[in-house]
């Protein structure tokens, strides 16, 4: 069979380094929305558990050289740490009870986040692809697998900015689960090995401004070191 001809080159997949050695593709990326109560309230949005909403990030906007350079069109950047979940295999249609086989692994991560734009993109009833999806919006830290650290429930999640505590909540505060997060997205869309899903926030997301170090931990997950550039 004739190899097919391409009209240039294709791109590069998106890889990220993981803890083994080896390197995880990224195909998709899929983000919750408001998946901590405390989070919720001070968004200005009622905790109670409302089916979980869905956006995008780009794979290429996965980046893990600890550098987070300040988008030029915001003038309000938040940070928002999260847990990364990496699958290795998907389908549509999945049990919850069968959704943590499909997972690969764990990371942490930040959800940076435009939020004069978002506002903005609210209030107009427009999307927030402009407010997440930027470039390099989403810092990652080592990817570790669940054969190596299990599938982790519970945890304290911390995030400091030049040392101040800014965010702090516990896995076990999410609203939706991982397994539940999984279930619902597969009735939405096909999963597939390489998607990975961003588990949302706890409170305390903040702004932050050039030259700020940002220090994210989450208990048995792994730490994340963030320099904020021009």
């Amino acid at each position: 069979m004739t190899a097919p001809q391409y009209t240039f080159p294709p791109p590069p997949t998106s890889a990220l380094p993981t803890a083994d050695g080896e390197l995880f593709p990224v195909r998709r990326v899929y983000c919750v929305g408001r998946n901590y109560a405390d989070h919720a309230l001070e968004m200005g949005h009622d905790p109670d558990r409302e089916p979980p909403f869905f956006f995008q990030k780009n794979p290429q906007d996965l980046v893990v050289d600890g550098l987070f350079p300040y988008p030029a069109r915001s003038q309000d950047v938040h940070h928002e740490l999260e847990l990364f979940v990496f699958l290795q295999q998907g389908g549509r249609q999945i049990d919850e009870e069968e959704a943590l086989g499909c997972v690969w692994g764990y990371s942490l991560g930040l959800d940076m986040t435009c939020r004069d734009i978002q506002a903005e993109a609210k209030a107009k009833g427009r999307p927030w692809i402009d407010a997440k999806a930027f470039p390099r919006s989403a810092p990652v830290g080592m990817l570790q697998s669940a054969s190596a650290i299990g599938h982790p429930t519970s945890g304290a999640l911390e995030l400091r900015v030049n040392g101040e505590l800014r965010q702090r909540g516990d896995l076990n505060q999410q609203i939706w689960t991982v397994p539940e997060i999984i279930a619902n997205l597969s009735q939405r869309f096909e999963l597939a090995a390489g998607d990975v899903v961003m588990t949302g926030t706890p409170s305390g997301v903040g702004p932050v401004q050039r030259g700020d170090r940002i220090d994210g931990l989450i208990e048995g997950v792994g730490e994340l070191v963030v320099t904020v550039t021009e």
